[in-house]
């Protein structure tokens, strides 16, 4: 369940940030409170998933999530560069994640 709660993190991880774009300098009452309420969230899912989680692969992952989906978000949402070269080293953040998952013990 540890690993579900980091996912829910991660997931809001990328929710405040985007809501953060969006809340333009937080002069956007509704999307600054939506990155408050997100960044609350995902500090709390991260902290359950740590009761079982070790500290290092929680982290890495969860900041790993929020970095890849906003990478995502920043092309779909924004209109942001999508090039090879960003993708690739976007991409071995993902290794790196799939990697800590299946090596956490």
């Amino acid at each position: 369940m540890s690993w579900i709660y980091l996912f829910i993190a991660g997931i809001f991880e990328i929710v405040w940030a985007v809501a953060l774009k969006y809340a333009d300098g937080f002069s956007n009452w509704f999307y600054s409170a939506v990155t408050i309420i997100g960044m609350v969230a995902s500090v709390y899912f991260l902290a359950v998933a740590m009761r079982t989680i070790p500290l290092g692969t929680a982290y890495a992952i969860w900041t790993g999530i929020g970095c890849i989906g906003a990478f995502i978000a920043g092309i779909l949402l924004f209109g942001e560069a999508f090039t090879v070269s960003r993708t690739v080293f976007a991409s071995l953040i993902a290794i790196g994640i799939i990697g800590l998952k299946f090596s956490a013990s």
